[in-house]
């Protein structure tokens, strides 16, 4: 049913500010803008939220998710991660191209889209997985369905990892998308796996995954990534950016628009000392680094470096979690959990919270081009967040919504807490409850030609 929200007295979080205002939404899409306390809007609402004391923001848009459809649905499936989400303040993701079959055909992004039309509770978009193969399929794309191009150079299986210099370079060349880019050197990583087994046996500690996947690993990839970008004029995003070498790399290129950098939750949160406690809990790759480079990380989220965060949101079963460096998988579910950590990062002075806005609502929108979203505007798709600051809760076991059942930061005490989540201008999370289980969200479009 048509009903046009009040949304009154919040402390709004947009486009560089902070202000006590109101929001109107009407249908799907935000109304109007008023800044000021106690102010009345053009058209008298059908319903009024006191937000005074809350801080709302837009819609967080994830850029880098693993909902594991089609192929992996044991792990989590568009209806369980996009639950998830929506608890989290996630309106809007963008899911990776390695399921099964990967998405890498014409056919194969028509069959995921086919899903989440029917299965997301949230807005999707989808990256199409560039192989040694498929290079002359990516100038034919639709631009305006498809996010980015997501190439592994490096921590992939099967025709997804490219390795071949003349592929990767067909691939920067044809491509008219954002390329989004693993960047780990594969060849260095199996010399040190081999290195390392000969004397820690065959699957060795979890915190040797550090020292097989280390910095060298990283930088060299990106680096390679960088010069192939310079050299065809691509436009690159390098994605989770982990180790304080790269960011030395990528500063030089800051503000130039052509060469960007991700950075994702694991390696802001997490250190090789974390090993001790949370195990492979913690095992992703690229791999978390030293508390050196997570702080250099956490420095970059201010100085222009990096311009998106994401969660690389990889679910895994709980018994694939288990074992060393060799045998556990790599990945972890973060989505639900990733604007309350990302706020305990501003109660604690890393970043403020139009930075945050920056970096995870406008910089995402910007980055890939999506239409009407990511900003709090009159006349854009009412994706918004609202949450409650000063409100300390412990993460049990209760509160994950993802399949998997299990969080890397059970045990933590979060000071903020997400209290509404709107998609499209309906209240989808509200207190602590999802309110409308058969909502589905939109296939975002792109402003691009």
């Amino acid at each position: 049913m048509h009903k046009r929200t009040l949304i009154r007295n919040a402390h709004i979080v947009n486009e560089g500010r902070t202000y006590v205002g109101s929001v109107t939404i009407d249908g799907d899409r935000i109304e109007e803008v008023i800044e000021g306390r106690d102010c009345s809007p053009i058209v008298p609402p059908d319903e009024t939220i006191e937000a005074d004391g809350l801080w709302l923001l837009p819609g967080i848009i994830d850029t880098h998710v693993h909902f594991r459809e089609p192929g992996m649905t044991a792990k989590g499936d568009f209806e369980s991660e996009s639950r998830a989400a929506i608890a989290g303040g996630v309106t809007t993701v963008l899911d990776m191209p390695n399921v099964k079959p990967a998405t890498t055909t014409p056919e194969t992004l028509a069959e995921k889209m086919a899903l989440a039309r029917k299965k997301c509770h949230v807005n999707y978009g989808f990256y199409y997985g560039a192989t040694a193969d498929n290079a002359a399929t990516l100038a034919h794309l639709n631009p305006r369905e498809v996010c980015a191009i997501k190439l592994f150079m490096g921590s992939s299986t099967g025709n997804l990892l490219v390795e071949d210099a003349q592929a990767l370079h067909t691939i920067f060349a044809q491509s008219r998308l954002p390329i989004v880019v693993h960047c780990e050197d594969t060849a260095l990583v199996e010399r040190n796996m081999a290195e390392c087994r000969a004397t820690e046996g065959a699957d060795p500690d979890i915190h040797f995954h550090s020292v097989v996947r280390d910095d060298e690993v990283c930088y060299r990839s990106t680096k390679q990534a960088v010069e192939l970008a310079l050299a065809t004029g691509a436009r690159l995003h390098v994605a989770h950016v982990s180790t304080a070498r790269e960011l030395r790399l990528l500063s030089s290129k800051a503000g130039e628009g052509q060469i960007t950098a991700e950075a994702c939750l694991p390696h802001l949160l997490f250190t090789t000392d974390d090993y001790a406690k949370r195990h492979a809990y913690i095992k992703c790759n690229p791999a978390v680094k030293s508390a050196k480079d997570r702080d250099a990380l956490r420095r970059a989220l201010t100085t222009g470096v990096v311009t998106t965060v994401g969660t690389d949101h990889a679910p895994h079963l709980l018994r694939e979690k288990q074992g060393g460096a060799a045998r556990a998988l790599s990945g972890m579910p973060l989505i639900q959990f990733s604007l309350p950590a990302i706020l305990d990062l501003v109660s604690s002075g890393v970043l403020t919270l139009p930075r945050l806005a920056a970096l995870m609502c406008h910089g995402p929108a910007d980055t890939f081009s999506i239409e009407g979203r990511g900003y709090i505007r009159a006349g854009y798709k009412a994706d918004l967040v609202l949450v409650r600051p000063q409100q300390p809760w412990t993460l049990t076991p209760n509160h994950i919504l993802s399949k998997c059942g299990w969080s890397p930061l059970e045990g933590h005490t979060f000071g903020w807490r997400v209290e509404k989540t709107w998609c499209n201008g309906y209240l989808l999370y509200n207190n602590g409850h999802l309110t409308d289980e058969g909502f589905i969200g939109q296939m975002i479009t792109y402003h691009r030609h």
